[in-house]
């Protein structure tokens, strides 16, 4: 028997008994203590009343959304603003000179100029190519940068999959592959240990040194001073800021790398499908793509068999633009210029402060900690992402699947995973590299429950809560209540429920 399919109005019914218990004496308690421990957080008023007006649904429909870094929330203003120009223009495919076409292609100029001047980045050092999202601008890096069998790409363990996956470009041209480890007790580099191994590469010679500026998994923000360090030292530098600029500035007329990623979705919510690499004009030069499409060509010949690329960003922006979605790129850079990035962190940081207080704070009765909190247990040099397990008065891990089963239940939106970061899932369960490469290289594919099979013992996900651009006081009381729910709760207890519950779901 197939779970019957519960239409949003009705989820958003059944949660406003749960919403309205906690306007309560406990939580105005909470609030007032919170106000006089944090008196920098009412310089960040006015988001409350811009949540209230542009983000109202969230309360409407008690919703606690802490799944920032999945995605940013969208304002009501940016989709009147977008709808307008839409409605108002008439925007046709932009390879072309006629008006309509013409009309399109300001636009896009538009909004490669309006990423330009939100990063700070000048026209005479950086360009915008646009892509997809974060994803593509690094497949285009990696399947365009000229590894060669001498070069190097060097990397953090602590890596998205989508930077992990460029070493898949330069292995199929010989270079030479190295993973820094980070520390199991912060998941921070050590920075005494960076200079042993820049110092390898080769003079001369292509190589790209990638990192993240925030962790997507613990939050940890790498210092952007290894940018200039490792140029000095020959490397190009890719820096993924994906994680990063959602709530907080990146300078690009202080910190200059060569390549920096974005998803425009992480930092204003809407419109999706849109991304860009912001490079240097010099980086850019030294691009090879190792193939031609429409519209990155200005000639091309079937019976020549030959090709010339455009040049500059135009050889590198595939087919036609996502161009009616390019629109709404402006309106939402400005709408967090209007905000105020330094305003947006200031929040998200005392925030993140006052929850890694409380959830480390919980404690069952027997003594032992509720929570096991991944990365740093302050503030100083880290972001709004708080990666956790819940443990049981024994001390074993609660699955994460269940924790989201139970915060569903309580319209609380947060994520379960690895967070397409293995590197730090691997150094959190002190995995061994003979032991992975001895699956990996078995001969044949194994799936994620055979791997996760082979390593018993090891905690193959975790709780991810993220904070961002109107979080409130509200959600992150909340989310603390809501684990404080699982003090003196069993395993085999929880186990046996949420299985039960998934099986009857999936019949």
């Amino acid at each position: 028997m197939v779970a019957p399919i519960i239409e949003p109005p009705a989820l958003y019914r059944q949660a406003a008994d749960h919403h309205h218990s906690f306007q309560n004496t406990d939580m105005q308690k909470a609030y007032h203590d919170f106000k006089d421990r944090y008196s920098a957080f009412f310089t960040t008023s006015e988001i409350d009343a811009l949540r209230a007006k542009e983000y109202k649904r969230l309360d409407e429909q008690n919703q606690v959304y802490l799944d920032y870094t999945g995605s940013s929330l969208y304002s009501d203003s940016q989709i009147h603003k977008h709808m307008t120009l839409l409605l108002h223009a008439i925007y046709g495919n932009p390879h072309s000179d006629n008006p309509t076409s013409s009309i399109t292609s300001h636009q896009v100029a538009q909004a490669r100029n309006a990423v330009l001047d939100y990063f700070k980045a000048s026209t005479d050092e950086y360009t915008v190519i646009f892509t997809h999202n974060a994803t593509g601008a690094l497949k285009l890096l990696g399947e365009s940068y000229p590894f060669t069998s001498d070069s190097k790409f060097l990397l953090f363990v602590d890596n998205h999959n989508s930077v992990n996956g460029i070493r898949e470009f330069a292995r199929s041209k010989g270079a030479h592959i190295q993973y820094i480890p980070v520390k199991k007790s912060n998941l921070r580099l050590d920075p005494s240990m960076l200079d042993e191994y820049l110092n390898n590469a080769r003079t001369g010679i292509a190589n790209l040194f990638a990192y993240p500026a925030q962790s997507n998994f613990s939050g940890v923000q790498h210092p952007l001073e290894f940018i200039a360090r490792a140029q000095e030292k020959g490397w190009d530098v890719l820096l993924d800021a994906a994680a990063f600029v959602s709530t907080n500035e990146l300078d690009l007329s202080q910190w200059h790398p060569d390549y920096v990623d974005i998803s425009f979705y992480k930092i204003f919510g809407y419109p999706t499908g849109v991304g860009c690499l912001i490079l240097k004009h010099k980086a850019m030069a030294k691009l090879k793509r190792p193939w031609f499409a429409g519209g990155t060509v200005e000639v091309v010949s079937v019976q020549g068999d030959g090709y010339y690329f455009h040049e500059g960003y135009s050889a590198y922006e595939d087919g036609t633009a996502n161009f009616l979605s390019l629109a709404g790129v402006p309106i939402g850079l400005r709408h967090v210029q209007m905000i105020g990035v330094k305003k947006i962190h200031e929040r998200v940081m005392i925030l993140t402060d006052w929850l890694i207080k409380q959830l480390l704070a919980l404690r069952h009765t027997n003594g032992t900690p509720l929570i096991r909190l991944y990365g740093p247990s302050n503030v100083r040099m880290r972001g709004g992402i708080l990666t956790m397990n819940f443990l049981g008065p024994d001390g074993l891990v609660i699955d994460p699947g269940i924790i989201e089963h139970y915060a569903a239940q309580e319209n609380i939106s947060i994520r379960t995973g690895c967070f397409c970061n293995p590197g730090c899932i691997e150094t959190i369960n002190d995995i061994a590299k003979l032991d992975v490469e001895k699956l990996l290289h078995c001969g044949h594919p194994i799936s994620f429950e055979e791997y996760v099979a082979a390593l018993p013992g090891k905690t193959m996900g975790a709780v991810r809560v993220s904070l961002g651009i109107v979080s409130n006081f509200a959600d992150v009381y909340q989310f603390v209540q809501f684990a404080r729910s699982f003090i003196d709760k069993e395993i085999a207890e929880r186990l046996q429920y949420c299985t039960k519950q998934m099986c009857n779901s999936s019949c």
